[in-house]
């Protein structure tokens, strides 16, 4: 198995966006705090089956942008997965979405994209990269710590009115 990333251009801008985005949850995460920093351990429930909403954006914005970029996950000529990343408010860079297609997680695909998205977002001098993510999908949470990131805030609030079992949570990679 070989995972091929590659930067959106026109040529690719039919791929954005067509991903599988449902995943079944079995597992929350659990926040605590210990010496002053959030931490978390990982608790089973009763599995249900959620799917991420894909945001409307025009993707030819992202081609050559300087603010932006969209990176694919090839793996043996099929695609994967893709990352967006963006320039945002307080001078970050921004996982606006990350999404491996069903066949494809844990395999790798998500590490590759999210490296690219750290490549990119170093060489444009960005101090680092933060991400929000909901504590019911544990495999992404394990993923960005295992590509660096630390758990820097969260919020119980911000879902209530539409997923009322969520908590927000705010990664952060500081370069």
């Amino acid at each position: 198995m070989t995972v091929i990333t590659s930067k959106l251009d026109l040529q690719s801008i039919h791929q954005v966006d067509k991903f599988n985005r449902k995943f079944t949850v079995n597992s929350k995460l659990v926040l605590g705090m210990e010496d002053g920093r959030l931490t978390y351990s990982v608790a089973p429930v009763a599995p249900y089956e959620k799917e991420i909403p894909v945001d409307d954006v025009d993707a030819s914005t992202f081609v050559e942008s300087d603010e932006k970029a969209i990176f694919f996950a090839d793996v043996d000529g099929q695609l994967a997965g893709q990352v967006k990343v963006i320039s945002w408010w307080n001078g970050f860079a921004y996982i606006d979405d990350l999404i491996v297609n069903p066949e494809f997680r844990g395999l790798g695909v998500g590490q590759a994209l999210m490296g690219e998205a750290i490549q990119w977002s170093k060489a444009k001098r960005f101090p680092g990269i933060m991400l929000e993510t909901q504590d019911d999908n544990v495999p992404a949470c394990q993923l960005y710590q295992k590509c660096g990131f630390v758990l820097g805030g969260f919020d119980q609030y911000t879902f209530k009115n539409t997923k009322p079992n969520e908590t927000a949570l705010y990664w952060y990679l500081i370069f």
